[in-house]
């Protein structure tokens, strides 16, 4: 069986919320000793505690906390147990568990382009709580250590990855190509459900871009939802580094306004 972190990496990056169930002491007998973990999913569990009724309650507990959802969970929680006839383990002894759900990452990011840009931004948010779908058409693009929280992605046609991601995701189109990145920006503002959308680019690009749109069809307010160029205004300099940056400022601002700039 897999080493209880690979399962939890493994729920994470399925997008599956769960809880982490650890026995954090014991008193008297116990069917495990301290440091048995359990994780808990809305469909299934994984691990033990020893089995029995104890286990059964545990996984109940942890439901309901999936149940209740992240916003009405303050954090970790402990609970004990006491192992006697009334749940039908007459151990005798006393089981303290500690609760710590783990909720999947809201702030969800369609990342197109593995070039150096793009691999500044993945490192910038190497260590913000998020998930990035990062899409390249180019075989050898993405670096051969790919921080966890981005997914890398070879697509042949990158634009077609689109559709996959989920509601509310902000996304970036910063590839090689301009016409790849006009065919990402047309199909993320006809969704009308990514609340950013954005690509790096001049000012001349900006103009071009929003008259190729309209000969496309789109209306000025729908294309009046893309943002180019991309960045936090103020934050300057043109090296990759530096553009990376500006952009998780800008996307950070963004998150924190609600979606709004």
């Amino acid at each position: 069986m897999s080493h209880w972190s690979e399962r939890l990496a493994g729920h994470y990056r399925a997008d599956e919320a769960c809880v982490v169930v650890t026995l954090v002491a014991i008193e008297g007998s116990s069917p495990r000793e301290p440091g048995a973990k359990m994780l808990v999913t809305a469909e299934g569990a994984s691990g033990t505690l020893g089995g029995g009724t104890v286990e059964h309650l545990a996984q109940e507990r942890a439901r309901e906390i999936l149940a209740a959802g992240a916003g009405n969970i303050d954090g970790p929680a402990l609970e004990s147990f006491t192992l006697n006839d009334a749940i039908d383990q007459a151990c005798g002894g006393r089981m303290s568990l500690l609760f710590e759900p783990v909720w999947p990452a809201a702030f969800r990011i369609g990342l197109f382009g593995a070039g150096h840009v793009g691999q500044a931004l993945v490192r910038v948010l190497a260590d913000v709580p998020c998930r990035i779908h990062w899409v390249d058409s180019r075989p050898g693009m993405f670096p051969e250590a790919v921080p966890g929280v981005a997914e890398p992605v070879l697509a042949e046609q990158p634009e077609k990855e689109v559709e996959s991601l989920p509601d509310g995701a902000f996304v970036i189109a910063m590839t090689h190509s301009h016409d790849i990145d006009l065919e990402i920006v047309d199909a993320a503002l006809r969704a009308g459900r990514f609340p950013f959308v954005g690509t790096i680019g001049s000012k001349t690009k900006r103009a071009r871009f929003r008259s190729r749109l309209a000969e496309r069809g789109l209306d000025e307010a729908t294309i009046d939802g893309l943002t180019i160029p991309i960045g936090l205004p103020g934050v300057g300099g043109k090296r990759p580094a530096e553009i990376g940056v500006a952009v998780a400022a800008q996307l950070l601002q963004w998150r924190d306004a609600g979606g709004r700039s």
